[in-house]
């Protein structure tokens, strides 16, 4: 891993990469980093830098709370280590490059509260069993001029919904996304003027778990940079106003035992395939309070806004909680996914997959 990164750095400087973020997402979904000069990424391959144990604990307000025993206190370090195998350079920061980093504890042995770690233990669990997780997720954000009074007051996009004509004032940003996106190793399934005030909606193509984390992570960091650079700012909120459609971040999963998708059938999902199905609406209350754990995540839930208010399922139904996405003769059989509505910014990705496997 040393000689990979080293090797990694040395291109990267060559490029006029100065440093890199070490990035994850909190208990809040929020993410956090640690940017590290280029000439030290060999070293914190080997033995991470460090970082308070108290983010285990810090809230949406960047408060701490103390009432956890064993992480209500100052005293305590961990290391964050970075995955040199998903290392990209940032287009739209091009100084800087960007990685998701493991959390482990002072001595290197995993630590408990990574979240990226719960993921990878949950997938080899998957595995032990037989099954192979496919997962991606459908990312929803508004859009204002930077400086203006917010969504509401300043819409960045008049709409209407789902018009070509929406996108025309935004252009330059519509350009940045699909090059950076591209020039950072992400794929764009698809892209369109949203139903929400001045929202926006891209997809990411299905892949394995802990991969689907990591890109929802290094999306909002793309997001967020192109944005800055057009003058504008995005908001991942689940709500931005009262009166407007919320933002989810809807999460397909599908599951496959020897190469096979259990979520193939004849109009509905069969056996292993139903299942899974059954245990997500099974647990549906305790999924979302995973996958959807803001006070905001609770107001975009309602009737109508196919935000998934009711506990049930339905095929290709958009106001289920659970749309059961069925494959075609168009689209094959590996197409067949279910889409968990009840899914938000406000969730860490890797616990939110991690709760769903």
């Amino acid at each position: 891993m040393t000689k990979a990164a080293s090797a990694a750095a040395k291109d990267l400087a060559a490029a006029g990469v100065g440093g890199v973020h070490l990035a994850w997402a909190d208990n809040n979904g929020i993410p956090r980093s640690r940017i590290i000069p280029i000439a030290g990424l060999a070293n914190a391959a080997t033995r991470g830098v460090g970082v308070t144990s108290l983010f285990a604990v810090f809230d949406s307000h960047d408060a701490i709370t103390f009432a956890h025993t064993g992480l209500a206190t100052p005293s305590g370090d961990v290391r964050l280590v970075p995955v040199i195998e998903r290392l990209r350079r940032l287009a739209g920061q091009p100084a800087l490059a960007w990685a998701p980093g493991r959390q482990v504890a002072a001595d290197g042995s995993p630590w408990p509260y990574c979240q990226r770690g719960v993921l990878e233990r949950q997938v080899g669990l998957a595995a032990e069993r037989g099954l192979e997780f496919k997962a991606g997720y459908e990312l929803e954000f508004a859009v204002a001029p930077a400086g203006s009074p917010g969504i509401v007051g300043s819409p960045g996009h008049p709409g209407p919904a789902y018009s070509p004509h929406a996108l025309v004032p935004l252009d330059g940003f519509v350009a940045a996304l699909l090059h950076d996106f591209a020039a950072n190793g992400l794929e764009i399934g698809q892209l369109h003027a949203e139903y929400g005030l001045a929202q926006i909606e891209l997809s990411l193509p299905a892949t394995d778990p802990v991969s689907a984390a990591d890109d929802q992570l290094l999306a909002r960091q793309t997001i967020h940079a192109a944005a800055h650079a057009h003058g504008l700012i995005v908001s991942f909120a689940p709500m931005v106003g009262l009166e407007t459609a919320g933002n989810g971040w809807h999460l397909h999963t599908s599951v496959r035992r020897k190469g096979r998708n259990l979520l193939a059938g004849d109009g509905v999902p069969e056996g292993e395939g139903a299942a899974y199905l059954a245990g997500l609406l099974r647990d549906l209350p305790a999924l979302t309070a995973v996958t959807a754990p803001s006070v905001p995540s609770t107001l975009r839930l309602r009737p109508g806004f196919f935000a998934g208010a009711y506990a049930f399922w339905g095929v290709e139904n958009r106001e289920a909680p659970l749309r059961y996405v069925p494959g075609t003769a168009l689209l094959g059989d590996a197409h067949a996914n279910v889409e968990l509505k009840t899914s938000d910014a406000s969730a860490n990705p890797y616990l939110a997959l991690a709760a769903v496997l």
